[in-house]
């Protein structure tokens, strides 16, 4: 690791295009900015683990809380099947009643219909 001295305004040059510069020094803190390309990923460690940790933590199985929602579920479902079923009872059947007859399409005319007029050409004079 290579450790540097830096004043405030001072700045630490990274290949060519990576610029860190100290931008305050107070007490036992530091304040820098980092001058990057787009594409380069800065993080902070401690965001970074704290990130991991989360998801390590979300990654693993609680089997209690597995059988709490399961039977949540179950409670729910047949909650919702017994409402179905009332609302069905509830319901009256709808009224058979025989159909109106469906009007035949009329019958086209012999007669031709008329051409849309065209345009007259432009004239020349």
């Amino acid at each position: 690791m290579l450790v540097l001295t830096r004043k405030p305004g001072e700045k630490i040059l990274i290949g060519d295009d990576i610029v860190i510069t100290v931008l305050d020094a107070r007490g036992d803190s530091v304040r820098i900015g980092i001058d990057a390309p787009r594409g380069v990923k800065i993080q902070r460690d401690e965001v970074v683990r704290a990130v991991s940790e989360a998801n390590l933590a979300a990654s693993h199985i609680d089997t209690a809380a597995e059988d709490r929602i399961k039977r949540s579920l179950g409670v729910l479902a047949a909650l919702q099947s017994a409402q179905s079923a009332q609302s069905r009872q509830a319901q009256p059947a709808p009224a058979v009643t025989p159909e109106a007859p469906i009007p035949a399409p009329a019958p086209e005319s012999a007669e031709p219909r008329p051409k849309p007029a065209l345009p007259h050409p432009p004239t020349h004079a």
